[in-house]
């Protein structure tokens, strides 16, 4: 059964980021459900064959492809449909403009930071799938938020599933959020054995199917430290109270514990089409085409702390997250130039965090004041994380 439909029905929805994983997931939904959903626009990266696809299936008032390249292989391959085409950083954020109920906010990285905002400033339902728009400007993007009015709905599975179960009501009885981890494909491996990790191995997820960036980051679980940094700033705790579990069936997607010792949790399978799901009909419900859980075939659910040895970004996250200030901005450029350097053969899967511890230790992490600043400590990060790769490719 679909949402419920409404005198608002249908739903008028935005994609930042619509040809990556997350993105193509929202198109499945929409596309099951076309009575209650109509599409504003769509926005991708560099794939422009997968946008003029998604385009032609959903019909979107505008197209955008941010590779400004790329803006005449669009406009010719929508031509004849009356989709208006537009590439180019500009026409990313004016398309976050437009007047849409409910944005996905998608695009990977601190890129996706400048168009969340854009429709975040005009109080629109953001589905934030952006981990970095939290990681990056925290306090002033909750700011903006609560500034226009702005719902901000998270998007990850793990933030989804406290999202569900957590009484904003009454926040003062929840003594602690338990965020679960895969521990991705090397919660096994010794360091001596990371140290020789591919690229083809470390994008393989054993649960998920995911973009090369977030594998990765799952991989070095830098992944679950972005997401304690998410954490603290979308839900009202301390920093103490956020845990981390390994739950290897990524069955439990996140738990809230009570102060009289009741565990909420909620449970499904593998799929992003869920919180998805959860976050575009909200306040109500609809169908989703996941697989539903078998718990006799599952047998048992199991759980381990973290390797902090194996898995120092833990540290790291926490450590930035306690210093304040810049410091999980500088954590997250710095990752993202590590994990581009790794995927293109520059460095050692180790590297890729020691690379960002380096970096946190040599750029000053100045508490930025604006959004602007945040920008520019974002590219300061990047531009000394990027000589400190070169350093570690020159010895490799």
């Amino acid at each position: 059964m679909a949402m419920t439909k409404t005198a608002a029905a249908p739903r008028r929805v935005t994609i930042l980021g619509s040809t990556g994983s997350v993105g193509c997931s929202t198109i499945d939904l929409l596309m099951r459900d076309p009575e209650n959903f109509a599409v504003e626009a769509l926005v991708g990266g560099r794939n422009v064959a997968k946008l003029i696809e998604q385009a032609r299936a959903v019909r979107p008032k505008l197209a955008v492809i941010a590779d400004a390249q790329a803006y005449g292989a669009l406009k010719d391959g929508l031509a004849g449909t009356g989709i208006e085409a537009a590439a180019g950083d500009a026409a990313v954020n004016a398309a976050a403009q437009r007047p849409a109920e409910w944005v996905m906010a998608a695009i990977v990285g601190a890129a996706g930071l400048a168009p969340t905002l854009e429709a975040v400033r005009r109080g629109a339902i953001v589905a934030l799938a952006n981990k970095e728009c939290l990681v990056c400007a925290g306090h002033l993007f909750t700011d903006e938020v609560r500034k226009a009015g702005a719902t901000l709905l998270p998007v990850d599975s793990e933030h989804n599933a406290i999202f569900q179960v957590f009484d904003f009501e009454r926040a003062a009885g929840i003594e602690a959020i338990i965020l679960t981890a895969s521990g991705g494909p090397f919660r096994e491996h010794s360091r001596a054995d990371m140290r020789r990790v591919t690229p083809a191995q470390a994008v393989r997820h054993p649960n998920w199917s995911m973009g090369a960036k977030i594998s990765i980051d799952s991989a070095t679980m830098m992944n679950k430290g972005l997401e304690l940094i998410e954490a603290f700033h979308l839900f009202p705790l301390k920093e103490e109270q956020i845990e981390i579990i390994v739950h290897p069936q990524s069955v439990i997607h996140s738990m809230v514990r009570y102060v009289d010792g009741s565990v909420l949790a909620q449970l499904g399978s593998p799929d992003m089409r869920t919180p998805i799901a959860y976050s575009l009909a909200w306040p109500a419900r609809m169908a989703a085409p996941t697989p539903r859980l078998d718990f006799a075939a599952l047998g048992r659910l199991t759980f381990e702390p973290p390797d902090p040895s194996r898995f120092p970004a833990l540290r790291l996250a926490r450590e930035a997250l306690r210093r304040g200030g810049a410091s999980p901005t500088i954590l997250n450029a710095a990752n993202e130039i590590g994990v581009a350097a790794f995927l293109n053969g520059e460095i050692g899967f180790l590297d890729i965090v020691d690379g960002v511890e380096a970096t946190l230790d040599a750029v000053p992490a100045v508490a930025p004041a604006s959004l602007a600043e945040v920008v520019a400590l974002d590219g300061e990060a990047r531009a000394r994380a990027r000589e400190i790769v070169r350093g570690m490719a020159a010895r490799v």
